[in-house]
């Protein structure tokens, strides 16, 4: 079938071409590479440093995925808005959604700071206070500078978000392209030549972090793009587009927000099994993004396919799109999921680690591609879809209580009562991706998400 021809339930005229999705996607794609790249190297580089630099790194990266996770929520909510209204050929409130996202951004993300810098060692005594004293003093350490980046973190997320509703995925390609060499360079910088040891990953992920965001704003900030932003609009409080953007954000915030508490739960769960088991899962965790790097990409990618065709209220192209990107996430996931199980002992050879931690981290990965194979794109690229329609409520309800459930209770009872340590942990992740992809393929096929519409008109 010819892009202009017929499909059911689409019209002959398609608002996605197969060119389109791969200009789309293929920058994604690119870009989740060099965060994975970056994370492996920066993982990598710190076990020179010693195992408790492993292990505080690994620990803290787990607080700060939360509060990346509350920034990516704001950012979501306002690429969901944008690209409803692109979908709808509203630019002057597209316009509009995208300066008050920044601001809002901006808001959040600096009392965050705030926040974790003022409470640090609360939040790591509280969560993590059963590991030992040299593990401890690594996180404190990684944690106060890894803090000072979260205002450049929410601007760079939330701008990056606008320019994938245009379709401009390869600007942001270009930008992370930039971060990601200045944090590998300063990594190798701090590591090796100046032996900052921890502080020298944190302060390269710093200067990386404000050097995008600031390029990026100045980006954004043209008025020759389809969508642009004005700082005075940012921050002069529009209430009625703010409110849209928060009822997306916020639902969507609590869900990916507390399923990140519940990762962080857990791991605090997996620092009562000790040093090894802790670095074990922080280098599982860096090498395990490889099988799903693509289905990240979908991620971002299906907020603005499924945000547009809401938008102009083409439903049915919603849906085409919908299962054309998983599907795409399903053969990437099972090809780079026989890639990694290939290259296993080559990965793991580039760590400096023991070979107790290497034989478990290789027990950790396969568990995890087997259930990333059969359950990541249902549990994640499928309620995005659903959230870029609108319907948030519903993924924050099954998405918080599959975490309390499955995430959080089955890790404490395979984990603690069954003493299966983090391969408990493991199983326990298995579960809840499964709990949430029944409850999203259930939703989806119901046809409840076409109900919804984030904008007016």
């Amino acid at each position: 079938m010819t892009e202009a021809g017929t499909a059911k339930g689409l019209p002959q005229q398609r608002m996605f071409s197969s060119r389109d999705l791969r200009r789309l996607l293929i920058p994604l794609v690119i870009e989740q590479v060099l965060v994975m790249l970056v994370g492996m190297v920066d993982t990598m580089m710190v076990s020179y440093v010693g195992e408790a630099a492993i292990s505080g790194v690994a620990l803290v990266d787990m607080v700060n995925n939360l509060v990346i996770t509350v920034l990516a929520a704001l950012a979501t909510g306002g690429a969901v808005i944008v690209s409803q209204y692109l979908g709808s050929k509203n630019r002057e409130m597209a316009n509009r959604a995208a300066s008050a996202l920044i601001g809002i951004s901006v808001v959040v993300s600096v009392a965050v700071m705030i926040l974790c810098l003022a409470l640090h060692r609360v939040i790591l005594q509280l969560l993590f206070g059963a590991v030992e004293q040299s593990v401890m003093d690594a996180a404190v350490t990684y944690f106060v500078i890894s803090s000072l980046s979260f205002p450049f973190l929410g601007i760079y997320n939330s701008a990056a978000a606008l320019f994938r509703s245009m379709r401009k995925t390869n600007t942001t390609m270009y930008v992370s392209l930039l971060m990601n060499g200045i944090n590998v360079v300063g990594n190798a910088i701090g590591i090796f030549v100046l032996r900052a040891g921890v502080a020298g990953v944190a302060i390269p992920t710093l200067i990386a972090r404000f050097v995008a965001a600031a390029v990026i704003l100045a980006l954004v900030m043209r008025e020759k793009n389809e969508v642009f932003v004005k700082i005075r609009a940012a921050f002069s409080w529009d209430g009625s587009t703010v409110r849209r953007i928060l009822r997306i954000a916020v639902p969507n915030g609590l869900e990916n927000g507390l399923f990140m508490l519940g990762k962080v739960l857990v791991t605090s769960v997996t620092a009562l099994f000790g040093t090894v088991q802790i670095a074990a899962s922080g280098v599982s965790n860096s090498i395990n993004i490889i099988s799903i790097i693509v289905v990240s990409a979908v991620n971002l990618a299906v907020v603005t396919v499924v945000g547009q065709c809401v938008g102009a209220k083409e439903y049915g192209q919603a849906q085409y799109y919908t299962k054309r990107l998983m599907l795409v996430s399903y053969i990437a996931t099972g090809a780079l999921t026989l890639l990694v199980w290939l290259l296993l002992p080559l990965l793991l050879g580039i760590y400096e680690i023991s070979p107790e931690t290497a034989s478990l981290s290789y027990t950790l990965i396969m568990m995890h591609n087997i259930f990333a194979l059969l359950l990541h794109p249902t549990s994640f690229n499928l309620p995005n879809a659903l959230r870029a329609a609108g319907d948030v409520k519903f993924t924050m309800i099954a998405g918080i209580a599959s975490m309390i459930v499955f995430r959080l209770g089955s890790a404490v009872l395979f984990g603690i009562v069954f003493n299966l340590g983090v391969i408990g942990v493991w199983i326990a992740m298995g579960m809840d991706w499964l709990a949430r992809s029944a409850a999203f393929v259930l939703r989806y096929k119901s046809g409840k998400w076409k109900e919804f519409r984030a904008i007016e008109g």
